[in-house]
């Protein structure tokens, strides 16, 4: 009895978990379409400068920390060590603040630096703000592993979504105030000022919740310090780099987008323009990105390399069923966006500036959704470095591709360079899932089915799209534009069911199931 609420209860703080993690994600790619609305295109090229600084710090506190911690709670547990402030919390935040404090010290001596191969040595200042944030990453990180490492996953799920919430109110108020003190500028610092509130808030919760649960038990357990520096460097980073795939492509954006279009001869200040038009795709790549991978990241949990030894014939189901609903969510969301882009442009961005390459920029959504399924799964099953090495080699690829591109094709070079490097990383991680998973597996896709209802919701998209023409209010664009999506994904969900993409057991766990059944076709129903 003991054993199942146990299991009960960590199954229902890993859904809380998940759920604030979905809050929280939606919430740091919601707020910049405010953001860009307020502090205009040079505003919103600001903050994106220094936003891959800051969405690393995020990552870390929220992913890599905390798991890392959460493991070496895991494993003194089981050894009956308890947790004492001299043997574990002293030295575990030692070697959190060592990391921490060196990539704060790194980053704030070179910021000037890093604002020169920005080409935009206005920065500075802004860059060597964020930076600050990573010296409150092992308060927050420390408490959180505890926690997780405990099974007690209400304390993460509160502070972040506390943390995310400080940070938008606090970065809408700063674009406020600098684009009416005419100093944008200002909003880069205004930025790292909100990571720093909301990580210092994320901290106080946690802080409560840790006060609640007791004291800490006095006295010296023997724990060998290496026991830590391993565990904290390995789990902490190289997990956490399958999170950072997006920041880091817009990280090399952030370093030789402007250069780039200067060298093509592009004046800086037309050049920061067109880098704050090209970033409006971001946060709806980020959007549909985590709505492409959540829903088959669920699954990932029942794929390990220990299951697949014991079951491998239901280890393969789980995979094939990840990639597959990740795909076709990924799909109708990348179709939908780039047939209605110019449209969703100028509801969420003012205009439909830059419509074009930002087309061909959506396509990142579909390979980076599945990139970052896949990634999940092979580090199920063990391939941690591999994925962590496939990342880092993307940073060169997309580097390499920006530096080429870009001059000779501006904005649709760095759009290109995006997409052909999440289309590697997929490349990359189906090589290495092949042993595991053979390649000929993916023939059962279902293929035909998904060409079919991509071609129907397009249709039914691009002739609802004409009754957008002579609509000129925002809000009423806004409105008609909802219905639209919502039509468009009725109608892809339908021709999905009806052309045979689901099986009826698939479609009987889903709300209203019983209503999808109905659309199946015959000799699909059981």
């Amino acid at each position: 009895m003991e054993q199942t609420n146990a299991s009960n209860r960590l199954i229902k703080g890993a859904l809380l978990l998940t759920m604030a993690g979905l809050i929280g994600k939606i919430l740091s790619a919601a707020y910049r379409i405010p953001l860009q609305n307020i502090a205009g295109d040079l505003g919103f090229y600001i903050y994106q400068q220094i936003y891959p600084v800051l969405g690393m710090a995020l990552m870390l506190s929220l992913y890599g920390f905390p798991v890392a911690i959460s493991k070496l709670v895991s494993e003194l547990n089981d050894q009956g060590v308890k947790l004492t402030l001299r043997s574990f919390y002293i030295p575990a935040f030692a070697w959190l603040f060592v990391i921490c404090g060196g990539i704060f010290l790194l980053g704030y001596t070179q910021a000037g630096q890093l604002a020169a191969v920005m080409g935009d040595e206005q920065l500075t200042s802004s860059l060597q703000a964020a930076f600050c944030v990573f010296l409150l990453l092992p308060f927050s990180s420390l408490i959180r592993g505890v926690f997780q490492g405990k099974g007690i996953m209400e304390p993460t799920a509160v502070s972040q979504v506390s943390e995310q919430l400080v940070r938008v109110f606090v970065i809408i108020g700063s674009a406020i105030y600098a684009a009416r003190a005419d100093n944008l500028y200002q909003i880069g610092i205004g930025g790292a000022l909100s990571s720093i509130l909301g990580a210092a808030a994320a901290a106080c919760v946690l802080f409560v919740f840790w006060l609640r649960n007791g004291k800490v038990p006095a006295g010296q357990e023997n724990i060998k310090p290496g026991f830590f520096a391993k565990t904290i460097f390995f789990y902490g980073v190289f997990i956490c780099l399958n999170y950072m795939l997006l920041l880091f492509l817009q990280l090399i954006d952030a370093l030789t987008f402007v250069p780039g279009l200067q060298t093509a001869g592009i004046g800086l200040e037309e050049a920061k323009t067109a880098k704050g038009v090209f970033d409006r795709g971001q946060p709806l790549i980020q959007l549909g990105t985590v709505l492409a991978s959540s829903l088959a990241l669920t699954l990932v949990p029942s794929v390990t390399k220990e299951r697949k030894e014991k079951e491998p014939e239901q280890v393969n189901r789980y995979i094939f069923g990840g990639i597959k609903y990740c795909l076709l969510i990924a799909a109708g969301a990348t179709a939908g966006l780039i047939t209605l882009f110019p449209y969703v442009n100028e509801v969420f961005f003012q205009n439909s500036k830059g419509s074009s390459p930002l087309q061909l920029l959506m396509l990142v959504i579909l390979f980076s959704s599945l990139a970052i399924t896949l990634s999940s799964l092979l580090q199920g099953l063990g391939k941690v470095v591999h994925t962590a090495v496939v990342v880092i080699a993307a940073l060169f690829v997309k580097w390499g591709l920006n530096i080429g591109l870009v001059p000779l094709f501006d904005v649709y070079g760095a759009a290109a360079a995006s997409v052909i490097t999440v289309i590697f990383v997929v490349g990359c991680h189906l090589i290495l899932l092949h042993k595991e998973y053979h390649f000929i597996n993916w023939k059962r896709l279902p293929w035909l089915a998904l060409f079919g209802a991509l071609s129907g919701m397009t249709g039914v998209l691009i002739v609802l799209e004409l009754g957008m023409t002579g609509i000129e209010h925002r809000l009423a664009l806004l409105a008609y534009l909802l219905i639209i999506i919502a039509l468009g994904a009725s109608v892809y969900l339908y021709l999905l069911i009806r052309f045979g993409a689901f099986e009826q057991k698939e479609l009987e766990l889903l709300p209203f199931g019983e209503v999808f059944v109905k659309f199946l076709p015959r000799g699909r129903k059981v």
